[in-house]
């Protein structure tokens, strides 16, 4: 089962989250048919949402991140509730580009190093908070730590890793995401740096077979780390009948006359799981009578 764990340092003021995610992101891999080179993007993305989410003290509240690269890839998304379960897409998920060194997938490439990562927390408040940076290279780590630095002026380290298996499942994913609190000087800083440098790539200690803790202990081994909570998480899509029912009402009557006219139904397939749902011409009429009342 893929995990979260939170954790602070007790003799240093930071505070540390992992994530274990190879189910979440080979189910999002499974609805979306995607490459292995849009498979990683897309998990990398959904890993950092499900981290960001867990950070929200609002228990309805939701946190979505978008990706807007100038690569093949497309817009990437990602949602995550306050639990940390998520769900998410990907525009063009049959993309493939040239191998790096090593054979490794290059993300940065798929992705573009042009473009925006978008940041909206629905907090439950009137209007939701929405924060953008330019993208740094696409190689979403990287955003996501340059986002917490420019947009909430928090220092954040973030690693993350999707392993792909040569039949084109996923083998392995996760990562972990560090930010200082504001006394942290700079030993603290330099500490974290030199074991982040120990670590190295986080796909090469998924391949040992590392977890969120044991990756936690590794990166922050100068700390005493004290892990606070270890949650369970998963690729969750919350659509229904009724939401989407909602949505066609939403377009008012004269789009919702069009539709009955024009096609004599509809059908809508759920972007985040690929679920169709089928609307008839009386179910249509019955919808056109609700957003008339």
């Amino acid at each position: 089962m893929d995990q979260l764990v939170r954790a602070i340092a007790k003799d240093a003021p930071v505070k540390a989250m992992a994530i274990s995610g190879t189910g979440l992101v080979e189910r999002a891999r499974q609805i979306h048919d995607t490459w292995p080179v849009a498979t990683a993007a897309l998990g990398r993305l959904l890993m950092s949402a499900s981290m960001m989410g867990s950070m929200l003290k609002e228990d309805n509240g939701s946190v979505t991140l978008r990706v807007k690269g100038s690569g093949p890839l497309g817009t990437l998304l990602a949602v995550s509730d306050s639990q940390g379960n998520v769900r998410g897409y990907v525009e063009n998920p049959a993309v493939d580009v040239p191998r790096k060194a090593h054979a490794k997938l290059d993300v940065g490439a798929a992705v573009g190093p042009d473009g925006s990562l978008t940041v909206i927390k629905d907090l439950g408040l009137k209007e939701p908070y929405v924060g953008a940076i330019q993208l740094v290279g696409g190689e979403i780590a990287e955003d996501i730590a340059a986002y917490f630095v420019e947009s909430e002026q928090i220092p954040t380290a973030c690693a993350l890793g999707v392993l792909i298996a040569p039949e084109q499942t996923v083998q392995a994913a996760g990562g972990y995401l560090i930010q200082l609190l504001p006394s942290a000087d700079d030993s603290v800083i330099t500490a974290i740096e030199k074991g982040i440098a120990k670590v190295g790539a986080v796909s090469a200690q998924l391949d040992r077979g590392l977890g969120p803790v044991e990756l936690l202990r590794e990166v922050l081994s100068d700390f005493q780390l004290e892990i606070l909570e270890t949650s369970p998480v998963e690729y969750r899509c919350y659509c229904s009948r009724e939401r989407v029912s909602r949505a066609l009402i939403s377009i008012g009557p004269a789009e919702l006359r069009s539709l009955i006219e024009e096609q004599g139904g509809a059908e809508l397939t759920c972007q985040f799981c690929d679920k169709i749902y089928r609307f008839s011409r009386s179910d249509l009429e019955r919808l056109l009578q609700e957003a008339t009342i």
